[in-house]
């Protein structure tokens, strides 16, 4: 294997595999071969195969292991299919077919008349008349290699040097090599560059460096074992894999990002649930982009209860810094009352109203201190209640006071403190109602987003159904030019099972896709509304009864 930036494409890598030669009598064992052709089909998005000489059917009897992909490589999971239907499915994701005919002398003429060396190889895969069993045997590769190859295309080599410097071509310079060798070695090289694509799995999600190395490991260790490689099964293996690395990957995006954006404490809850809409969005999105496959809504469910976990944490830290803050300026604040109570400067006539001025003055001055975030209010009434037993004591001794303005002090006090509750209670509960409209905007969006997902890959689906489609119109009218009807009927079958299979198939994705998300999304939705209907209840009555239940309200398939 080597590995190398392509020359023409940024962002991508050229991935040469080499395997081999084939037909080697010194192997012990003969299917080595074939799993080898097997392997450097399902990795490859274009393969070259090399022979040398001619295309003739010499050459064409050594390629017989294309006839044997129906028994080595399976597109559904056992039992889901025939061979014939398997072998259908094979150009879907089989990768472009290059033959590369090595020290070739031959001039490119038929019947007097030059053709090029695609017109070559086409003429070499026309298919013999006839039904002896030896015809069929003979045309059994051609056949193959016409259905199960989504193109073809065809390269023909002069020999590198002359017959006197052939024992030393590895030190060769380039200068060195024959003209007529160069030439169409350039015209191979840009042909790769230019027309080769990225190798993808079914759905169109384009291979990285770390999935070509799970799906390698997959395929070989299922040869090993003596299993049939499984194309569906692969890419499902492959699929919780990358999805899962999907997750992790948004999550950790999403802490990033808040960590740059976030500035904490925040004034207010509209403030940081702001900067986790974007932070959300740019996450799930990212994950949208990596993961594939039939069951993304089950890493998408597991990504929004790991961001809402994350979304809880920040909420914590945005509490836990503001009270820090509120507290340290409170401090800073009340040292001057502190000290006074310590001296008792109150415990005098008068001193009551001293000290009550001394807390409206703290007051004033902490509510004009910026920066302190969304613990303001809580912090100043806990500090306040923690001065209530201070007051108190203070208002008794307060010899200038009367019993019955003494009353009438402690009920405005504690009216007071009502008041600053009851205010505190409704900051919490539009806090609440906040979260729950910011839970029901997340599970809207997660749902629009993977809608949004389905109906992509739903086309890159179609897309791919109508390229297999064309194809097989395409080698169905050469079949019949070249009058084999029985062949072009069966070619026509295929044809309609896949038209037939792609309108079943996409409704399936879309439905199976929202069906599986919902049940998660409702969940979540559940969990949120219970966790905020729990944490505002006041605490029951004493009347209350705990074991009356609600009944439950009748499921709807709605």
């Amino acid at each position: 294997m080597w590995c190398l930036p392509h020359p023409q494409r940024p962002d991508h890598m050229l991935v040469l595999l080499d395997t081999e030669g084939l037909g080697d009598v010194q192997k012990g064992n003969t299917q080595n071969d074939a799993w080898i052709f097997a392997l450097a089909v399902l990795l490859s998005s274009t393969f070259v195969y090399n022979s040398m000489g001619t295309i003739d059917q010499n050459a064409l009897e050594k390629l017989h292991y294309v006839a044997e992909l129906t028994k080595k490589i399976h597109a559904k999971s056992s039992g889901r299919c025939q061979e014939e239907e398997n072998s259908a499915e094979f150009v879907r994701f089989f990768p472009a077919f290059i033959w590369a005919v090595r020290d070739f002398t031959l001039q490119l003429k038929i019947d007097g008349r030059t053709i090029t060396e695609d017109e070559y190889l086409e003429n070499a895969l026309k298919l013999q008349q006839g039904n002896t069993e030896q015809i069929q045997k003979c045309n059994i590769p051609r056949l193959c290699i016409r259905k199960f190859f989504p193109s073809r295309k065809c390269f023909t080599f002069d020999r590198p040097a002359n017959k006197r410097k052939l024992h030393q071509l590895e030190e060769l310079k380039e200068e060195d090599l024959e003209p007529d060798f160069l030439e169409p070695v350039i015209n191979f090289c840009e042909h790769i560059w230019n027309t080769s694509q990225p190798k993808t799995v079914p759905g169109g999600r384009i291979v990285s460096g770390a999935m070509l190395a799970n799906l390698t490991k997959n395929y070989v260790e299922a040869i090993n074992s003596g299993q049939v490689p499984c194309l569906e099964n692969a890419v499902l293996a492959l699929a919780e894999i990358e999805n899962a690395a999907a997750v992790r990957e948004a999550v950790s995006r999403y802490e990033e990002l808040m960590e740059k954006r976030m500035k904490l404490p925040t004034e207010t809850v509209e403030e940081l649930l702001g900067v986790h809409a974007e932070c959300e969005r740019e996450a799930t999105g990212g994950f949208m982009a990596r993961a594939f496959g039939d069951h993304i809504e089950k890493f998408q469910a597991d990504l929004v209860r790991n961001l809402q976990q994350k979304k809880d944490e920040f909420c914590k830290r945005n509490e836990q810094v503001s009270s820090d803050r509120c507290l340290a300026v409170l401090m800073d604040l009340s040292q001057e009352l502190e000290d006074a109570i310590t001296n008792g400067i109150y415990c005098v006539p008068g001193g009551y109203r001293r000290f009550l001025g001394k807390l409206l003055e703290i007051e004033e001055k902490y509510r004009l201190v910026p920066g302190k975030g969304i613990q303001a209010d809580k912090a100043l009434e806990e500090f306040l209640k923690s001065k209530r037993s201070v007051a108190e004591s203070i208002l008794q001794m307060d010899k200038t006071l009367s019993e019955k303005e003494k009353e009438i002090e402690a009920e405005r006090a504690r009216a007071q403190e009502a008041q600053l509750q009851q205010q505190l209670l409704e900051q919490e509960q539009a806090k609440l109602a906040q979260m729950v409209e910011d839970q029901k905007r997340s599970h809207e969006e997660q749902l629009q987003q993977l809608q949004e997902k389905v109906e992509r890959e739903k086309q890159v689906l179609q897309e791919e159904t109508e390229k297999m489609v064309q194809h097989k119109l395409k080698e169905q009218e050469q079949l019949l030019k070249e009058g084999f009807d029985q062949q072009a009927r069966e070619m026509q079958s295929e044809i309609q099972h896949l038209k037939e299979k792609n309108s079943t198939s996409t409704l399936a994705v879309v439905m199976s896709s929202l069906e599986n998300m919902l049940p998660h999304v409702l969940s979540l939705v559940g969990q949120g509304l219970q966790y905020h209907i729990f944490s505002s209840m006041a605490k029951p009555s004493s009347n209350s009864d705990p074991s009356s239940k609600q009944p439950k309200p009748k499921q709807s398939k709605e």
